[in-house]
């Protein structure tokens, strides 16, 4: 996506000295790439709407009905506050590293402080907040960079419109099958001490029938 001003001026600091409250900032050749103070709001507003949907009450929760695209004009129903908890619980998962991951679940998650994350991961105060404002940036990125349906903004992933999302399964043709079908196996018939299974061979007329004595018999 492209980031613009209209965009990131809402939500940049004003007292930020990077971007000096424009929400964008200068890179090589002249590249604007989004201000760090604009990621982190990015990430708060989505950890804020987070933090109401999992501490709702669940008879509160309501079932919606999502159109989705298509000739037939189909829904699928879905509760949209336990989609985003799991969407954000995910995606941080797959986005952070394992050490990231850690200080996000005790911190975040949990709502352990910063003197409980340090003692339990044998940080200092100074590594502990730059940890946790780099992952604050690394996730507020994603959520807004995410296809098809963004995190950020959150109104739009609640209430936005649908999107002509196809299926990434893509259905092969011609597929060979792993294991080559052969002759059907034997089938024995017992008529009495005898075993005579029948046994279909090639260039034959039909199948011929060979008797072969019971061992039990024998």
């Amino acid at each position: 996506m492209d980031w613009n001003r209209s965009e990131t001026l809402a939500l940049a600091a004003p007292a930020c000295n990077i971007c000096l409250g424009l929400g964008l900032r200068t890179g090589r050749h002249g590249a604007t790439h989004p201000c760090n103070c604009v990621l982190r709001a990015i990430f708060r507003a989505c950890f804020d709407r987070f933090r109401e949907s999992v501490r709702r009450e669940k008879y509160i929760s309501r079932v919606t009905l999502d159109p989705l695209p298509g000739k037939d004009r189909r829904g699928s129903w879905g509760r949209k506050d336990e989609e985003f908890a799991a969407d954000f619980c995910l995606v941080s998962k797959r986005t952070l590293t394992e050490a990231e991951h850690r200080i996000f679940r005790y911190h975040f998650l949990l709502g352990a402080d910063w003197k409980q994350c340090c003692a339990r991961l044998g940080m200092d105060r100074g590594n502990f907040f730059h940890a946790v404002y780099r992952i604050e940036q690394k996730l507020g990125r994603v959520f807004r960079e995410l296809e098809p349906y963004s995190l950020f903004p959150v109104d739009d992933y609640f209430h936005g419109p649908p999107k002509d999302v196809s299926s990434c399964l893509v259905q092969k043709e011609n597929v060979v099958p792993i294991r080559k079908l052969g002759a059907p196996p034997a089938r024995q018939v017992r008529t009495g001490g005898c075993a005579e299974p029948m046994l279909s061979r090639q260039g034959g007329l039909g199948a011929q029938r060979v008797s072969v004595p019971d061992q039990r018999t024998a």
